[in-house]
C-alpha cells in the first residue's frame, strides 16, 4: 500500500470562529475586520449589521460612514495561526501525523489509518461533519501525494479521493496556481498562456526547467508522484501529565497503596520539574479487578512538585479508597498544572541539592574565570581496590547506584599511583615509627592497622597491600601501605596512597 495523504482547507477560518464566537450572539451591529490589500475591509457581519446595509468584502470606511454606531471587531496577530495550529492538534484523533502548511492548509499523513473509519470516503466524510458542527467551512481532498490533495482541496471538487495510481486526471483541468508556485512565476505563466497543469504536463522537463526555472519542474514531480515528498515538522501535542502503574498482584492494603502512590508521584514529579511546573489539583483512579473505578483528589495552595508533601495529604485520604478484592491499575492525574519556581522546594528541606541551578551556574562562572578549571565529582563504585573504588560522574545530576562505605576511614584526596616513601618499622605487622616523604621525615605519633586489600584476581594478578592509618607529630595524617608479605631478608617497599583532612 502507497502512500496517502488527506488536506483540509478551512477557507474561511477566521471569519467563522467570530461568527460563532461573537457575530451569532450580539444584539449590537457587529462587523469582523481583516487586512485585505493594504486595507481594512468587513470579513463577516452580523444579522443587524447586514439589515443596515453592510456587507462582506465593504471597506471599513464606507461601512463605518453609512452605519455610524457601528462596532467593529478587528483580527489579533497570529491568531490565525494559532487557531490553525489548535485544530491540527484535534485532528491527531484521526492520524498521528499532522502538519499545517505555510498558505493555511492541515496535511494530514492518513496512510493506514482510513480503513478504522470504514474507508477513506467515509474517514473524510466523519472529519468534514465534525469541523462542519464546530462551526467551521472546509474542503478536503485524499490523494497518493501532497500536492494532488492540496491542489484538489484548494481548486477542485471538495471531498474528492484519487484512487492510487492516476493522480494526473483529476488535476488536468485546475489552475496552474494549483501547483503551489510563486506569485511571480503563476503570473508569467499565465501570461504565456499555460493556464492549466494540462498545458504544462505534456512537456519536457528540460523545456520547463530553461524557461521558467526548477520550481515548476519539481512541484509537477510532487504533485504526480514522481519526486517523493514528505511531512517534514508534524505537530506534537503536549502530554496530558498521566502516570499508569499496573500490579503484578493485585493491591487492596492501605500499605500497598502507599507505596504505588509513592512512585507515580516519583514519576510525575521528576517530569514536573524538568519542566518548571507544579501541579494545583491531583487526581488518583484506582481500578479494581471487578470492574469498578473508586478515587480521590488533592489540592495545594500552590504549585508544588515535592513528593513527600504530596505524599502526605494523599495519606490522610487513603482510608476513603474502597480497594474491594484488589487494585489492578493505578492512574495518577495532574489535573491542574501550574508554573513554579525551583527555589520554593527549598523551603521542604535544610540541604542543598545537585539540581539546584544556582551550583550549575555557580560551576559555569568558575568554568567562565579559568577554562583550564578542572571540575569534577566522583561517585562510589562497586570495587574494595582502592583505586578502582570510586569513578568520575558523567554529570553534576547523575545519581549515585551504591552508597559511600563508612566502615572504615578513607582519605579525602588519593595519590595515583601512589608514591614510595622509606619506612622505619619495627617488626611484621606493626605500624611504622617513621617514614620519609619528599626528603621530610615524619615522625608517627598515632597509627591504626593493618588492613589488608586483595587485589581482584579477576582484573589483574600482583601482591596484597596492608595499610596503616597513621599521625606524625604535626598533626598531619596520612595512609600508608604495605606491598606484599614482610620479609626479613630484604626491605619492603612502602607507599603513601593518600592524606586526611
Amino acid at each position: 500500500m502507497g502512500k496517502r495523504y488527506a488536506v483540509l482547507w478551512l477557507p474561511y477560518l477566521l471569519t467563522d470562529w467570530y461568527t460563532k464566537h461573537h457575530l451569532d450572539c450580539a444584539d449590537e451591529p457587529l462587523v469582523f475586520t481583516v487586512q485585505l490589500r493594504g486595507r481594512m475591509a468587513v470579513s463577516a457581519v452580523n444579522p443587524h449589521a447586514e439589515q443596515l446595509g453592510v456587507v462582506p468584502q465593504m471597506l471599513l470606511a464606507d461601512a463605518r460612514a453609512a452605519v455610524p454606531q457601528l462596532n467593529v471587531l478587528s483580527d489579533k496577530p497570529a491568531r490565525k495561526d494559532k487557531l490553525l495550529r489548535a485544530i491540527g492538534l484535534w485532528c491527531i484523533r484521526y492520524t498521528p501525523l499532522v502538519a499545517v502548511d505555510t498558505t493555511g492548509c492541515l496535511i494530514l499523513d492518513i496512510t493506514g489509518c482510513a480503513h478504522l473509519w470504514g474507508g477513506e470516503i467515509a474517514y473524510l466524510q466523519e472529519i468534514d461533519r465534525q469541523l462542519c458542527q464546530r462551526g467551521y467551512q472546509v474542503r478536503s481532498a485524499i490523494a497518493s501525494t501532497i500536492g494532488a490533495a492540496w491542489a484538489l482541496a484548494r481548486y477542485g471538487i471538495s471531498g474528492t479521493i484519487v484512487p492510487e495510481g492516476i493522480p494526473e486526471k483529476p488535476l488536468l483541468a485546475l489552475p496552474i496556481a494549483c501547483l503551489r508556485l510563486e506569485l511571480s512565476l503563476v503570473e508569467k505563466l499565465l501570461k504565456l498562456g499555460f493556464r492549466t497543469v494540462g498545458h504544462v504536463i505534456g512537456l519536457p522537463d528540460q523545456v520547463l526547467k530553461r524557461r521558467f526555472g526548477n520550481e515548476l519542474v519539481q512541484r509537477l514531480a510532487q504533485t504526480m508522484g514522481k519526486e517523493e515528498e514528505f511531512i517534514i515538522d508534524p505537530l506534537k501535542p503536549v502530554l496530558p501529565y498521566t502516570e499508569r502503574l499496573p500490579c503484578l498482584e493485585p493491591i487492596k492494603t492501605a500499605k500497598g497503596i502507599e507505596i504505588a502512590i509513592e512512585k507515580l508521584l516519583d514519576k510525575l514529579c521528576q517530569r514536573l520539574i524538568g519542566e518548571g511546573k507544579g501541579v494545583r489539583k491531583v487526581k488518583l483512579s484506582c481500578y479494581r479487578i471487578d470492574g469498578k473505578i473508586t478515587s480521590i483528589e488533592i489540592g495545594t495552595n500552590r504549585a508544588s512538585a515535592h513528593v513527600k508533601h504530596l505524599l502526605g495529604l494523599f495519606k490522610q485520604k487513603i482510608a476513603a479508597l474502597a480497594p474491594g478484592l484488589g487494585v489492578e491499575v493505578f492512574v495518577l492525574e495532574g489535573i491542574s498544572v501550574e508554573d513554579a519556581t525551583p527555589v520554593q522546594e527549598l523551603l521542604w528541606s535544610g540541604e542543598g541539592s545537585l539540581d539546584q541551578e544556582a551550583l550549575a551556574e555557580l560551576l559555569d562562572k568558575f568554568k567562565g574565570k579559568d577554562p583550564t578549571c578542572s571540575i569534577r565529582r566522583f561517585l562510589p563504585d562497586e570495587h574494595h581496590w582502592p583505586e578502582r573504588s570510586i569513578r568520575l560522574a558523567t554529570s553534576l545530576t547523575e545519581k549515585r547506584m551504591i552508597a559511600w562505605g563508612r566502615d572504615r576511614p578513607r582519605p579525602v584526596r588519593i595519590l595515583t599511583p601512589p608514591h614510595p616513601v622509606a619506612v622505619t618499622a619495627p617488626i611484621p605487622d606493626y605500624p611504622p615509627m617513621l617514614f620519609r616523604y619528599k626528603g621530610e621525615v615524619h615522625l608517627i605519633k598515632k597509627a591504626d592497622g593493618p588492613e589488608r586489600i586483595e587485589r581482584e584476581w579477576w582484573v589483574e594478578q600482583g601482591e596484597h597491600r596492608d595499610y596503616y592509618y597513621v599521625e606524625d607529630d604535626q598533626g598531619r595524617r596520612y595512609w600508608l601501605f604495605r606491598l606484599g608479605h614482610y620479609q626479613g631478608d630484604r626491605s619492603s617497599n612502602w607507599y603513601v596512597h593518600g592524606f586526611f583532612a
